[in-house]
């Protein structure tokens, strides 16, 4: 099962970082192929809309504020994968600054392997450099 596992630096707190991308409704305030996200099932499920059309639904599995980290599960979506369950978390780098980490494991589904890993990097990176210009 391929694994991804990513992150970038902010020159920000931790807590400002969380406030933004913490919401399991925020994709669309950070990641610029998400055009928008609507929350169902109790806020349990969002379904995003992306940029150029496509949607990826997706169920929130479990939720800490406390620790700044959420983990989810693709239940429907047009990437190469099937399986996926993703975390999210922020973390204080001790001097101030934050570290976003993203990470997932997942079966490649109608690529091959690396094609698909390629696929969740790009995203998470394009996510990555968003946050670096939100964040200066």
């Amino acid at each position: 099962m391929p694994k991804v596992s990513m992150q970038t630096e902010l020159n920000v707190t931790p807590d400002q970082v969380w406030d933004l991308i913490g919401g399991f409704n925020a994709l669309p305030d950070w990641h610029p192929a998400v055009e928008k996200s609507v929350l169902k099932k109790r806020g349990e499920v969002r379904e995003l809309s992306l940029a150029g059309g496509g949607k990826i639904v997706e169920k929130l599995e479990n939720l800490d504020n406390g620790e700044r980290v959420y983990s989810y599960t693709i239940t429907d979506s047009p990437l190469p994968v099937s399986n996926y369950k993703a975390t999210i978390r922020v973390k204080d780098d001790e001097s101030g600054t934050s570290v976003v980490e993203w990470s997932s494991e997942f079966e490649a589904t109608g690529a091959a392997e690396n094609e698909a890993v390629k696929v969740i990097q790009d995203i998470y990176q394009a996510g990555f450099d968003n946050l670096k210009k939100i964040f200066g």
